[in-house]
């Protein structure tokens, strides 16, 4: 099993692993190739996939915004799971993070994501109560409509 920073190479293969994973959602635009792509360029060394005989079984995309990082579509094929391939992962980007001096990182877990969740619970990350999470879709229509 190897554990390495993720390149654009491998994107196939982690778009692949992603259709595997039930509950996971992608978002067209910034899931995509191209999506996926600007991450990695903004975010060259934090991003990470494990591998096993030439395939893709985990992979994490990881960056930051010069204060904080963030974990996104944290994910270990079913088949291999219960191995520490998560871990291995998530200490590698713990450690790409800490090379580039951000002291703080979050992700976002669906809260239906049994797996997950526990996942994060196990291995001693804090689950926050104390704050709401917002989202808004940038597009013409939404921003014209902030707007009005």
């Amino acid at each position: 099993m190897t554990v390495r920073t993720m390149t654009i190479e491998d994107y196939q293969g982690v778009y692949e692993l992603w259709m595997t994973i039930k509950g996971f959602a992608i978002r067209s635009i910034d899931d995509s190739r191209v999506g996926v792509e600007r991450f990695l360029k903004r975010n060259p060394t934090t991003s990470v996939v494990a591998v096993e005989d030439g395939k893709i079984v985990g992979s994490i995309l990881c960056g930051h915004d010069g204060r904080r990082g963030c974990l996104y579509h944290v994910c270990v094929h079913a088949d291999y799971r219960m191995q520490g391939i998560g871990k291995r992962m998530v200490v590698f980007c713990m450690n790409a993070l800490k090379e580039e001096e951000i002291s703080k990182v979050s992700l976002i877990a669906f809260t239906r994501n049994d797996i997950g969740n526990a996942f994060w619970n196990r291995i001693g990350w804090t689950r926050r109560l104390d704050l709401n999470y917002y989202d808004f879709t940038l597009n013409e229509k939404n921003i014209t409509a902030f707007n009005e």
